[in-house]
């Protein structure tokens, strides 16, 4: 996995019953009584799995009443997957918000997987792993934004205006994307490799050979569940029968069946996890629903077709201006309001990431801290007003003199912060005294006085071969640089050397 996806991305610990069902597996069949011990400590999570044990799902013909009668008959790896799936659902579960929908996020991800394992019954495909595999494809999802939220929501906010790929809009805003986070919590978490691996490889994407068939079932169950949560859903179902009927010798009616199977069997699976599945119903009957509805309203196929695409283009042109006015929103949201300069939290932000870069690539990246000397001295004598032009005459000559990859940032006060990529020690040093000599020399007549001032600097640089830098490695570093300027008299340039 990507050294920064390992700094950017906090994975969460897994949950301590958890931990306890996992190790139980792990001493083989003897533990039988202890992982029926584990669970039962917990009279809800009992109660859930006796509730699957007995649904319509597996259909069994005797009464399941015990967990020690469900890992008899459902298998212990069968059991121990749906012990962890009630688990983990709970424990990585937060409030909806305008930014995401964890109930709609966890109602996908159990219609997945019910549509997997019915999809599994269908082709005679045993994988004892596929519920929980299919559940948790989309784990990295979540674990990405609950780390990251503002930045993750530039990802859903690409994928719902440009319809682009999520992989790819990940890829092209975290350099990694939610198959390899996911892939990392399972591993970290110590469950099955078989487990992690395929949720590595769950898009299809350089898939290895001899996980073709789970990774396909996957796949397959992710367009069962997107025909009753996305758009285009007839379009999917002759999809499916095109990719599966040809392959396995399925008929198209089997997968008819199955497609209204998982509608009927998610409606009752839901409710075990405590998601109120809405109004989920068969796709037939769906489909029966809305030919009633258009020849009830009469309306030609024309008209239709018109109406359709004017919707279309109406909803296209409102998502790109909410995609524009967010996008809008993001940029005031890290300006500083005076200055017009990206703000502190931004900074901090950004300097994350050039330093991951800079390691990552093995690439120069300088810092220089610098604010102004005696600054109290303005505001006193000339006032605030005047004391914020100065802040605006400073910031205007600083960005007029950078390059278009440098960074400037106002670090708080009358302190400024400029991140310079690609830039070694000399060149860093050269700018800064540039900056110094050109500060040193503007005249600002405000309010019919003329102001002048000096500022002090401090730079640092993270070398080309250094592997281990961190973000506050660096700006400890520039800011000590800094005060030693100012101890020295002002007016000056001082370096120090970041220590990693």
């Amino acid at each position: 996995m990507h050294e920064l996806t390992l700094k950017n991305i906090k994975l969460p610990s897994p949950p301590a019953i958890a931990l306890r069902i996992l190790e139980a597996v792990k001493k083989g069949d003897a533990s039988f009584e202890e992982l029926a011990r584990i669970i039962q400590v917990d009279p809800a999570l009992t109660a859930k799995i006796l509730q699957v044990a007995n649904s319509s799902f597996y259909s069994m013909p005797n009464m399941v009443n015990t967990i020690e009668k469900a890992l008899s008959v459902l298998g212990m790896n069968v059991t121990k997957n749906i012990a962890l799936s009630f688990v983990i659902a709970k424990d990585m579960n937060g409030a909806d918000t305008a930014g995401f929908n964890f109930t709609y996020f966890w109602k996908r991800a159990v219609t997945t997987a019910v549509g997997a394992e019915l999809l599994s019954f269908l082709l005679h495909y045993k994988n004892d792993d596929l519920f929980v595999s299919a559940l948790l494809q989309d784990i990295g999802v979540l674990v990405m934004y609950l780390s990251q939220p503002e930045v993750y929501s530039q990802v859903l906010d690409e994928k719902r205006v440009t319809e682009a790929s999520i992989l790819g809009s990940e890829q092209k805003i975290f350099g990694f994307d939610h198959q390899e986070v996911g892939a990392e919590l399972l591993a970290r978490w110590g469950l099955p490799k078989n487990l992690s691996t395929m949720i590595r490889y769950h898009h299809r994407s350089e898939c290895p050979e001899e996980l073709r068939m789970p990774v396909d079932l996957l796949h397959w169950s992710t367009m069962l569940s997107s025909i009753y949560y996305g758009s285009r859903s007839v379009e999917k179902v002759q999809k499916l029968k095109a990719e599966i009927c040809s392959s396995f010798k399925i008929h198209v009616e089997d997968i008819d069946a199955l497609v209204d199977s998982v509608a009927k069997k998610s409606v009752e699976i839901l409710s075990f996890f405590e998601i109120d599945p809405g109004e989920m119903k068969p796709f037939s009957l769906m489909l029966q629903e809305a030919n009633e509805e258009l020849r009830r309203i009469n309306l030609s196929y024309e008209q239709v077709v018109m109406q359709a695409k004017q919707a279309r283009q109406k909803a296209e042109e409102l998502a790109s201006e909410l995609l524009e006015a967010n996008s809008k929103l993001r940029v005031l949201a890290f300006r500083d309001g005076l200055t017009d300069l990206y703000n502190y939290r931004y900074f901090q932000e950004l300097m994350e990431r050039e330093v991951n870069r800079a390691t990552r690539y093995h690439l120069p990246l300088s810092l220089m801290l610098f604010d102004i000397d005696r600054f109290k001295e303005v505001n006193d004598t000339c006032g605030h007003p005047a004391g914020d032009e100065v802040l605006r005459c400073l910031a205007k000559l600083v960005t007029t003199t950078m390059r278009t990859s440098d960074i400037i940032a106002r670090y708080g006060g009358e302190e400024f912060a400029v991140i310079l990529p690609m830039t070694d020690m000399g060149g860093c040093r050269v700018f800064a005294e540039r900056l110094r000599r050109l500060v040193e020399d503007m005249e600002m007549v405000i309010g019919g006085i003329v102001i002048r001032i000096t500022i002090s600097l401090g730079v640092t640089t993270c070398e080309s071969g250094m592997v281990s830098m961190t973000k506050s490695q660096m700006i400890h570093a520039a800011d000590a640089a800094m005060y030693l300027a100012k101890k020295n008299g002002r007016n000056r340039v001082e370096v120090k050397e970041a220590q990693p």
